[in-house]
């Protein structure tokens, strides 16, 4: 299936913000002519269970777009051209996909903000989304890293009936006690049994004070309880809420040779408030065993995809 690619740029708090739309050539040929001068989509469009389960397998899938959410500090293209690639490949096999920027980053207008705080970038792109492609009904949130656990904080504050689904890739948790906690288990452990750090230990080719007092002082943060509870929550466990309390599927995607995923499943083995989401019935894990943060192979990106699209087919018949 051919792809129609189509920029645009829509509202967000008085900002505009840029978007790529990857149509499905099927979709765009039978969709275009209806767009010039029509109306736009309701922001907020229900769907009827019953003439959904009886659509042909491509208008199930143009009804269940995939809008990417973008890590930062970095715009719609991603690492690698990794979000244009997957845009491409999904409209291919019939899913209408959007990227976007978020204010303040690549060609948006309006001040920088960080992962806690792009709610309202998300919800005004799923409007846009909705509005260019009418026959987007369903929207499924894609992100990686950071991107990742802004789409579980959106789902946590706004309740967005329109989002059926969250693909989280290597989701972020950090905090100083996670990433020393990480590095004591994955990065020493692994150090200690590699040929080359006891030859240049022997050899005394390490700066065996420094790096002593880095241990001491990775080892000492590690132990670190949380601190006590000051009235606001923290991300993290905005996080988990959002994860607990969303009725849609979600894929979770880790990379075998990545510390963020690492550190992902150290929190949540830890934590009460994870205990149970990623073996809960609505969520599927894969694991890209060489995979590293980005998926940056050929190879590796292709199997992130191929796992997308095995899962999306699964959500469209949900």
């Amino acid at each position: 299936m051919n792809v129609v690619e189509e920029a645009l740029l829509f509202p967000c708090a008085d900002e505009l913000l840029p978007a790529i739309v990857a149509w499905p050539g099927r979709l765009h040929a039978a969709l275009r002519p209806a767009r010039v001068g029509a109306q736009a989509a309701p922001a907020a469009s229900a769907i009827d269970p019953g003439a959904f389960a009886q659509a042909s397998d491509d208008d199930r899938r143009a009804a269940c777009g995939v809008l990417i959410v973008v890590g930062g500090p970095q715009y719609r293209v991603g690492s690698h051209r990794q979000f244009l690639l997957l845009s491409r490949r999904l409209a291919a096999e019939g899913h209408p996909v959007m990227r976007f920027d978020y204010r303040g980053m690549g060609d948006a207008s309006g001040a920088m903000r960080g992962f806690e705080e792009v709610a309202a970038d998300i919800g005004a792109a799923i409007d846009a989304f909705q509005r260019a492609c009418p026959a987007v009904q369903r929207v499924v949130l894609w992100g990686l890293c950071d991107a990742a656990s802004a789409a579980l904080l959106y789902v946590e504050a706004r309740g967005d009936g329109r989002v059926a689904g969250l693909v989280v890739l290597n989701p972020w948790v950090r905090s100083e006690t996670s990433l020393a906690q990480t590095h004591i288990k994955h990065y020493y452990g692994q150090r200690l049994m590699e040929r080359e750090f006891w030859w240049k230990l022997l050899r005394g080719r390490m700066a065996i004070l420094n790096s002593a007092r880095t241990l001491v002082k990775t080892a000492l943060t590690a132990r670190r309880r949380p601190p006590a509870n000051s009235g606001s929550r923290s991300f993290q466990d905005r996080m988990a809420d959002g994860w607990r309390r969303f009725p849609g599927s979600v894929l979770l995607i880790l990379s075998g040779q990545d510390y963020t995923a690492k550190e992902f499943l150290e929190f949540v083995s830890a934590n009460s408030a994870w205990a149970g989401l990623i073996e809960a019935a609505n969520t599927r894990r894969v694991d890209i065993a060489d995979a590293d943060h980005t998926f940056s192979s050929r190879l590796w990106r292709s199997q992130a995809e191929d796992a997308t699209l095995a899962w999306l087919g699964a959500v469209m018949v949900a």
